[in-house]
């Protein structure tokens, strides 16, 4: 994946005018973009059959990931990222302000388990980040047609309250009636875990 120069002039902006510029830099560290790497990679084989996809990110975070998605080969329509923190909305902008100018992409403070939206597909590479009551709610509020892209992990610290034991813990939680991708990505001080499929089958 080719990321072009207009994005990456953009992410040095959103780092500049950060707040908290540490914490919007660990937005690439390695274990992060290979993860965001990994994804994209395994949705383009798994969703080639989406044209012009509306695709939402819950846990967007600083707007890394959706920048990658709009460098990847996914035909996508548009981007929404949604965090619950509203200290990332505005470097989310500025992280994929080539394409807010262009109305692919916008920014939604809101609780995942709440936000009301249709889309094509729906990712969440945050759900060590929620309990599983949360998550069970999230999962019953998203879109029954829609291709759903989940990772989470083994990596214990505090911010992570519903960690996965292994990947058949994390696809027990999940519940997908339909796996079309299951994985695990070995990292140094980590497992990530990725499941690509559907709520129901299809």
């Amino acid at each position: 994946m080719k990321i072009e120069i207009d994005d990456i002039a953009f992410w040095m902006d959103a780092i500049r005018n950060s707040d908290d510029r540490y914490r919007t830099l660990e937005s690439f560290w390695k274990g992060q973009l290979k993860s965001k790497t990994w994804l994209i990679t395994q949705l383009e084989k798994i969703s080639r059959s989406h044209v012009n996809a509306k695709i939402v990110i819950h846990g967007g975070w600083n707007g890394v990931l959706a920048t990658m998605l709009f460098n990847s080969e996914l035909g996508i329509k548009h981007i929404t990222s949604v965090d619950i923190d509203p200290q990332v909305r505005e470097t989310a902008l500025t992280m994929n302000k080539r394409y807010e100018m262009e109305g692919k992409f916008s920014a939604v403070t809101a609780d995942m388990t709440e936000y009301q939206y249709e889309a094509d597909i729906v990712i969440n590479t945050s759900c060590e980040h929620i309990t599983q009551n949360q998550y069970d709610k999230w999962l019953q509020n998203v879109p029954d047609h829609a291709t759903l892209a989940l990772q989470s992990n083994n990596y214990i610290i505090d911010e992570h309250i519903n960690c996965s034991r292994d990947l058949e813990d994390f696809i027990k939680k999940s519940k997908l009636a339909n796996i079309k991708y299951k994985g695990v990505l070995e990292l140094p001080k980590y497992e990530r875990y990725l499941l690509i499929g559907d709520k129901h089958g299809q």
